[in-house]
């Protein structure tokens, strides 16, 4: 994957797509930038392109436009923020492509930057539309792709243009890959997984990557019922369908005949690892998600009818925390309960503090787990805080990113 390093961009258009798809609030002049973090994560990118001499063309998505013109998701207010980050000449373009917007992209000046309108009001964007390529293609002499959040989409902006210009890899991107690259094929050991969320079918194929590539595996959040429900325990009220059930089970009786076939072996080309799963031991339980209904503990996992788990337990959270503290490289992607509702928090926050301390290599995936650190105010305390969502998921389950694999097909300039 080419980096910036190999690109000649002095005094050259360069188009660089970004992720500014950050949420959006009503101010008191109209709408405003809740979040600016996707904004920032950019701008090493932008500021090094800036200092070399080029001449910028930004282009993003913000939220989901159908492919037609959308006043309240322009991208005015991004515009508006990233002239106040950056202190520099940050023009909005009228659209996405076009002879008014060609005519800015010539007018350009060095270190100078034109951001363009909401890709996805052009309806070829997410169909990677060639013409709509070709169009982009046209606004710069080079191409750089920093949105890794969206690496794992073949669209006209991430994958199609990619092809038609001379194309690298911003420094955000470079980041992302080479981070949870070395995770995945050189991580420090023990590599410890913890994986939470609400559904075992959402995150089936990175817990398999992980039987094969970590030595331990912490399951937590609503996906560890069906796991508890496979075994024979009462889940109650707690979210756990059939599918998920049949899926735990799988990786169960999978786990469990590795385990039979060659006790203490290593899983086959892993450097020696051979992932335990571990599930909670005890839970917080509520009769609903609410912040005034009854809760309690339990010591157990034995969930009564008509009481839902929604919480690890406090002896849970410190096993977790203890295998976390011993890692070499930790992962995390997905809460331990519903932390958003504060009396099931507890699980979620112990975690994210046992994260922050640890003194290996420590890796948070996008999501629920970025917003749970920010919560507790220690997102900066993590080495990695990954951008992407889907992007991140799909990159450990091992699948190929079309936004990272385009970059290898163009020639440098």
């Amino acid at each position: 994957m080419r980096s910036l390093d190999q690109l000649d961009v002095e005094g050259r258009r360069v188009l660089v797509r970004v992720d500014f798809n950050v949420p959006l609030k009503e101010g008191p002049k109209g709408s405003e930038i809740a979040d600016d973090t996707r904004i920032r994560a950019a701008l090493p990118t932008i500021e090094e392109l800036r200092g070399r001499g080029a001449r910028l063309v930004l282009v993003s998505h913000l939220g989901r436009p159908d492919g037609h013109p959308d006043t309240e998701l322009s991208m005015a207010p991004v515009a508006a923020r990233l002239r106040e980050l950056t202190g520099a000449k940050v023009t909005l373009a009228p659209g996405v492509v076009g002879d008014v917007v060609q005519a800015l992209t010539e007018a350009l000046h060095d270190g100078d930057v034109l951001l363009l309108e909401n890709v996805r009001f052009e309806p070829g964007e997410t169909d990677n539309d060639p013409d709509l390529a070709r169009a982009l293609a046209a606004l710069a002499d080079v191409y750089v792709n920093d949105a890794f959040g969206v690496a794992h989409r073949a669209h006209a902006s991430t994958e199609g243009v990619a092809h038609l210009l001379p194309s690298a890899a911003g420094r955000l991107l470079e980041r992302e890959v080479r981070t949870l690259g070395k995770i995945l094929e050189h991580p420090d050991r023990p590599l410890v997984a913890v994986v939470g969320g609400a559904k075992v079918a959402d995150k089936i194929a990175v817990i398999d990557r992980f039987l094969e590539v970590a030595d331990a595996i912490l399951i937590g959040g609503a996906m560890c019922f069906p796991f508890l429900a496979a075994q024979g325990h009462a889940v109650g009220a707690s979210l756990c369908d059939a599918e998920d059930v049949e899926h735990a089970r799988r990786v169960l009786a999978h786990v469990a005949a590795r385990g039979a076939a060659a006790p203490g072996a290593p899983a086959p080309g892993c450097d020696g690892a051979r992932a335990e799963l571990e599930l909670p031991s005890d839970l917080t339980i509520a009769e609903r998600l609410e912040i005034d209904a009854p809760s309690k503990a339990l010591a157990g996992v034995e969930v009564p009818d008509g009481w839902m788990g929604l919480d690890i337990g406090p002896a849970t959270a410190a096993r977790y925390g203890e295998r976390i503290a011993q890692a070499g490289t930790v992962f995390w992607n997905g809460p331990m309960g519903a932390f958003e509702c504060k009396p099931f928090a507890a699980g979620t926050r112990a975690v994210a503090e046992s994260v922050a301390r640890a003194p290996g290599l420590t890796v948070v995936g996008g999501g629920d787990s970025a917003a749970a650190l920010a919560e507790f105010g220690l997102e900066d305390a993590v080495d990695h805080l990954s951008t992407g969502g889907g992007a991140t998921l799909e990159l450990v389950e091992g699948k190929p990113l079309p936004g990272v694999q385009a970059l290898n097909g163009a020639g440098v300039a």
